[in-house]
C-alpha cells in the first residue's frame, strides 16, 4: 500500500510541475515556435509570418509578466517587454533567454528579468547544443562568468566581450552577484562604447543589468599602441592577398591571426592598466549601486 501511494504522489507532484506557469509558458512557447516553422514550410506571406510571431510574443510576455509580477527597481519601470525578440529559427534574436526586459528607453539602462527556474532550463537547452560554439554550462554561477552567456541571453546581433570583471561585495541576501566591463561588437579591435553588465541572483529571481559605463572608460594610450601596431601588421599581411592560391590564403590567415592577437593584447592592457585609472572608482560604484539596488537595498 506504501508503494502505491508513493507512486501517486510522485504522479501527482509531475502533474503539478508540468501544470506550473513557468511550465506552461515554456509549452506555449514551444508550440509558437512550432506553428511559426510550419507556417514557414508552407511559404506563408511575411505579413502573415510577422502577425503570427507578434501574437504569440504578446501572449508569452503575458504569461512572463503574471510569472515575475512588477519589477521594483530603484531606477527602472515596473513593467517590461518581453526580451525574445523572433520566434522563428530563421530571424536574428531567436533563442534569447527567456524573461522580461525592463527600460525607460532604448539607449539607457536596461534589466532582464526572469526565474531560476526558467534560466535553468534555457541553459540545459545551450548545453545540450550541436553547435560547440552555442554550447553553455548548466549551472547558474559558472554560465554568468562567461561573455557567451550575456551573447545568447540578452544580446541578438552583437557579441558580448569582456574589458574586465569588478570586484563587488555581494549585496545582502543575494545569492550571486557579478559585474563585468564590457562592450557589444561584431569585429575584432577596441570597443570605445563600454557597458557596465551586472547579475544577480536572489532566490528565485535572476537579474541582468545593462548600463552605458559612467563616466565613459577612457582611452588608454600603452592600449591604443598595441592595436594601431597589430592593426598595421595585419593590414600588411591584407594586401598580399588576392584569394587565388595557398600563398593568399596563408596571408590571409596571417592577417586575421595579427588582428585577433592585438584584440587579445588590447583587451588584456586595458584589464590591467584600467583600474589604475582615476575614472575607475566611479565604474565600480557605479557597479556596485546597480547590484545592491537589483537585491533589494
Amino acid at each position: 500500500m506504501r508503494l502505491v501511494w508513493t507512486l501517486l504522489f510522485a504522479l501527482a507532484s509531475g502533474t503539478a510541475l508540468a501544470a506550473s506557469p513557468e511550465g506552461d509558458y515554456i509549452a506555449a512557447r514551444d508550440k509558437a515556435i512550432s506553428d511559426i516553422a510550419a507556417l514557414e514550410t508552407s511559404n506563408a506571406e511575411v505579413e502573415t509570418l510577422d502577425a503570427a510571431n507578434s501574437k504569440a510574443l504578446a501572449d508569452l510576455e503575458g504569461r512572463l509578466s503574471a510569472i515575475l509580477g512588477p519589477l521594483a527597481v530603484e531606477g527602472f519601470p515596473a513593467t517590461g517587454k518581453i526580451n525574445l525578440e523572433s520566434l522563428s529559427p530563421a530571424d536574428i534574436g531567436f533563442g534569447m533567454l527567456d524573461g522580461l526586459r525592463y527600460a525607460k528607453s532604448d539607449e539607457g539602462p536596461s534589466i532582464v528579468a526572469t526565474t531560476r527556474g526558467l534560466t535553468e532550463r534555457w541553459l540545459q537547452s545551450k548545453a545540450n547544443e550541436e553547435d560547440e560554439s552555442l554550447k553553455l554550462p548548466a549551472g547558474i554561477g559558472e554560465a554568468l562568468k562567461l561573455d557567451a552567456f550575456y551573447t545568447q541571453a540578452i544580446g541578438s546581433d552583437a557579441a558580448f566581450v569582456k574589458t574586465l570583471d569588478f570586484a563587488l561585495k555581494k549585496p545582502e541576501g543575494a545569492d550571486i552577484a557579478i559585474a563585468r566591463l564590457g562592450g557589444w561588437t561584431q569585429d575584432v579591435g577596441p570597443i570605445y562604447n563600454q557597458q557596465v553588465v551586472v547579475a544577480v541572483v536572489k532566490g528565485d529571481r535572476v537579474l541582468i543589468a545593462e548600463a552605458p559605463a559612467t563616466p565613459p572608460a577612457p582611452k588608454i594610450a600603452a592600449c591604443e599602441a598595441l592595436w594601431t601596431a597589430a592593426d598595421a601588421t595585419a593590414q600588411k599581411f591584407q594586401e598580399t592577398y588576392q584569394g587565388s592560391d595557398l600563398k593568399d590564403q596563408q596571408a590571409y590567415d596571417s592577417a586575421n591571426a595579427a588582428w585577433e592577437k592585438g584584440d587579445a593584447d588590447y583587451r588584456a592592457c586595458m584589464g590591467e592598466r584600467l583600474p589604475g585609472d582615476p575614472i575607475f572608482p566611479a565604474l565600480l560604484a557605479e557597479a556596485q549601486t546597480l547590484a545592491d539596488h537589483m537585491a533589494g537595498k
